[in-house]
């Protein structure tokens, strides 16, 4: 069951995905669309994998998106809309022969996208209760070791790179403006998650005491 569920909505989101840049780009012949699919989907795919193999609780925990608080669920909507808009744009700038930058910023994006991905994926390894909504597991504890150590929340930080990295692979100047609105975004998540973390998790409070920044070093 768990197999066919992941498989399901990784189709599903490879549609979803191609929908949105091709048709608006109004062809297939987009080489900027492609390679984004490419590194969004084939290390989706093999990591998909490795959890369905090693870590089976944590790819079913990853597969539930469903939000329970109202807050999260606006900030989880408000994310699908800046996705929408920016892939979009990237595919009717295509089609309308807006500006596109030059192919090496894309393949720097690229390269910074999959060391993201490598980011994202040392987070999965060390912390097991990653799931992708805002709760408090059962047995849950906290984390405080490698890049937890450093902020406290490096998944989000990982996104960041990787969302931000996406409107250049596609090379639109306009799709990237639109995803600016991520770090924003997330900050509202980061709020909302560690109010009910202090609440709910033993030892969360002391762990912000220990650890300063929530994103980035030095910066937030």
């Amino acid at each position: 069951m768990l197999f066919f569920q992941a498989i399901g909505k990784f189709l599903l989101g490879l549609l979803l995905v191609g929908a949105l840049i091709f048709l608006p780009a109004g062809t297939l012949n987009f080489f900027n669309g492609w390679l984004l699919m490419g590194i969004l989907f084939i290390p989706m795919f093999l990591a998909g994998l490795v959890m369905f193999f090693k870590k089976p609780e944590l790819l079913k925990s990853r597969l539930d998106a469903k939000e329970k608080q109202k807050e999260q669920s606006l900030v989880v909507k408000l994310s699908g809309l800046m996705f929408i808009a920016g892939f979009i744009l990237a595919g009717l700038g295509f089609r309308l022969g807006w500006y596109i930058l030059p192919k090496w910023a894309s393949i720097a994006a690229s390269i910074a996208f999959l060391l993201a991905y490598v980011f994202y994926a040392e987070v999965l390894k060390e912390n097991a209760y990653l799931s992708r909504t805002v709760q408090v597991q059962e047995n849950q504890t906290v984390v405080d070791t490698g890049l937890y150590a450093i902020v406290r929340h490096p998944m989000y930080a990982a996104t960041l790179l990787l969302f931000l990295s996406m409107p250049i692979v596609l090379g639109s100047v306009y799709s990237f403006i639109v995803f600016l609105a991520y770090p924003f975004i997330i900050a509202k998540r980061i709020k909302n998650e560690e109010e009910l973390l202090e609440k709910e998790l033993d030892g969360y409070a002391e762990y912000k005491k220990k650890v300063k920044y929530r994103l980035i070093p030095f910066i937030w």
